[in-house]
């Protein structure tokens, strides 16, 4: 929804929700049972059980992609929202840095990578947005900025 957001339809089939450890435990005190129950037990996700939709939770001072520590985790949400129609998202920045720390960690992830790449081509971005992001995810940053404007002269 964030990269909707954002400027990058993708549609997906599932829904990540930036929360804190508390408000995690809040979702599930509120939620369980209520048309909505973990994939398992002990999962902090939930399915909807009307329409089936996955809801993954991204809990703040956690780490994106391997779950290994790293210099990005995932922040708190009231530190890195925007609202618009209201509606809380991340913003573009955090949504950078989520995805390249994932996709950078996690082989299995590199659809993160890829999303970044098209957030790039379709927002237009400069080489110079990367100056904004954590100095963990730069360089990747960088390496996927050159790809996608080398991709253009292709064209």
């Amino acid at each position: 929804m964030a990269l909707v957001a954002n400027g990058y339809d993708r549609t997906t089939v599932d829904v990540d929700i930036l929360v804190t450890p508390e408000g995690l435990k809040d979702v599930h005190r509120n939620l369980d049972g209520l048309g909505y129950l973990p994939p398992f037990t002990g999962s902090r996700h939930l399915r909807d059980t009307e329409h089936g939709v996955k809801i993954e939770f991204l809990v703040a001072g956690q780490f994106p992609g391997d779950g290994k520590p790293k210099p990005v985790a995932f922040p708190d949400p009231t530190a890195c929202s925007l609202e618009k129609d209201g509606i809380r998202y991340v913003s573009l920045i955090t949504v950078f840095e989520m995805k390249l720390a994932s996709g950078m960690s996690n082989p299995g992830r590199l659809k993160d990578l890829g999303d970044v790449q098209e957030l790039i081509r379709t927002l237009k971005l400069p080489k110079d947005f990367g100056a904004q992001l954590n100095p963990y995810v730069l360089e990747k940053y960088e390496e996927l900025w050159t790809a996608v404007q080398n991709d253009k002269i292709s064209d």
